[in-house]
């Protein structure tokens, strides 16, 4: 349903520019980058966010290469966007993200994980179930890293 949902030319442009700025996490390295660089009482909590993405990547990756499961092929529904591999299993842009949401202490940070984590199955590379393992991954990440 997400990949056939609210799509025009416009929107998929969109969408995709924001999800490759979910890369490897680099947005959320960017962010906690700058929040520690321009505020330094809570320095603690933007090198922990990227601690977290960092250790929520490798797990991701650790996991795809286990699983193998392969990105969805919808039936003349191309994929909006490339990718980094063909394993699908959990979702690494929901992963970095919800691990850095979870640790940055910044407010509405939690919407731009869920849009990042949901532009994936909208472009038509992830299964949402996908996007819920690599949530809940980066989560439990971002806690068992504090």
């Amino acid at each position: 349903m997400l990949r056939t949902r609210g799509h025009t030319p416009a929107r998929e442009a969109a969408v995709a520019a924001f999800s490759r700025l979910g890369e490897h996490g680099l947005v959320w390295y960017a962010i906690a980058l700058a929040g520690a660089r321009l505020d330094p009482a809570r320095a603690p909590a933007y090198r922990h966010a990227l601690r977290a993405t960092a250790l929520a990547f490798a797990a991701n990756q650790a996991i795809k290469l286990a699983l193998r499961r392969p990105r969805p092929v919808l039936e003349g529904l191309p994929p909006l966007t490339g990718t980094m591999s063909a394993r699908s299993y959990p979702s690494a842009h929901a992963a970095t993200s919800f691990a850095a949401a979870r640790a940055l202490p910044l407010p509405g940070i939690h919407l731009m994980a869920a849009a990042m984590a949901l532009s994936r199955p909208w472009l038509g590379v992830h299964y949402p179930s996908d996007m819920l393992a690599g949530a809940a991954l980066g989560t439990a990440v971002a806690e068992l890293s504090r």
